[in-house]
């Protein structure tokens, strides 16, 4: 079946002290609602900014800003993407906190690529690229300087994300829409500026922020990214058997294209194994099986 939800996302330079930038927060927070959205992501420590007041406004988790915006998430029934720096005992981590539509914490990711800088000034890497369950799929998060590195983002996509939230100082621009198309799934990004964008796991931008701080879009999770070599001329049976339930989006230049079900009760994950088709990096995990095969025999 069809699977959708609105996202959102705010970018933006946080203005005045932590309370001001809380109620700002809450206020996006309500508009993002009235808009649709089922979740809203804000920048990298939003609430906190500047490396060096780090020590001194680490929050313990809940905190004070996370219970606030707990409130609001409860409030106005959405899921909130809420970065901070957060202090776990004697530790401290650049993370980003998943408060669920009860306003409780449902997640929380710690940036496993903190800058040189950043490590330098005390804060801990992270060690792992979990995802989060939620009530329309499941979500990764990365932090700012994490785009950069193949761990983060490959682990995201190996544990099942179908969105990854993109919380960052910088705006990542290229590299939001390389990841979206490589792993094959959404990118949302809310960046410390402008320009923070939604982008389709065709890596095609859907929204990007300029002078309005809150952008959102409404997402079909039911699609899946795949490879046109040997999946292609199975397209007319496809459309025989299920006509306009199906949407085909191509990437013609990569040789790729997304199929996906708008129908009730027609998940696109068992139309594809109906039809023996296969996911871009399964296609790819295979290709380099044969080759190691091959290998493997002209060695002897």
């Amino acid at each position: 079946m069809a699977r959708y939800v609105t996202v959102a996302s705010a970018s933006l330079r946080p203005e005045g002290d932590a309370e001001r930038r809380i109620e700002h927060a809450s206020h996006l927070v309500w508009r993002a609602r009235q808009l649709g959205a089922d979740i809203v992501a804000f920048p990298e420590t939003y609430v906190h900014t500047g490396l060096g007041e780090a020590k001194d406004l680490a929050e313990t988790l809940p905190g004070a800003s996370t219970e606030r915006m707990a409130q609001a998430a409860k409030k106005h029934s959405l899921h909130i993407v809420w970065p901070l720096y957060e202090r776990a005992g004697d530790t401290l981590y650049n993370s980003a906190v998943l408060i669920d539509r009860g306003g409780e914490i449902g997640g929380v990711y710690h940036k496993m690529h903190p800058t040189i800088g950043e490590i330098e000034a005390g804060i801990m890497p992270g060690e792992e690229a979990p995802t989060f369950p939620t009530d329309f799929g499941r979500i990764g998060m990365a932090v700012c300087f994490d785009l950069n590195f193949r761990d983060v983002m490959t682990a995201l996509a190996e544990n099942g994300a179908e969105i990854v939230f993109f919380c960052s100082a910088y705006r990542g621009g290229m590299q939001v829409r390389y990841w979206a198309f490589e792993l094959g799934v959404y990118m949302v990004s809310a960046i410390l500026s402008e320009l923070g964008q939604i982008v389709d796991l065709t890596g095609r931008v859907l929204e990007e922020s300029t002078y309005e701080t809150l952008i959102a879009h409404r997402l079909n999770l039911n699609r899946r990214l795949l490879h046109m070599d040997y999946n292609w001329e199975k397209m007319d049976k496809m459309l025989e058997k299920y006509g306009g339930a199906l949407t085909f989006d191509y990437v013609t230049p990569e040789a790729c294209y997304a199929v996906g079900s708008t129908r009730e009760g027609l998940e696109i994950d068992a139309v594809i194994a109906e039809f023996g088709l296969e996911r871009r990096r399964d296609y790819f995990e295979r290709a380099n099986r044969v080759r190691a095969e091959a290998l493997r025999k002209a060695r002897g």
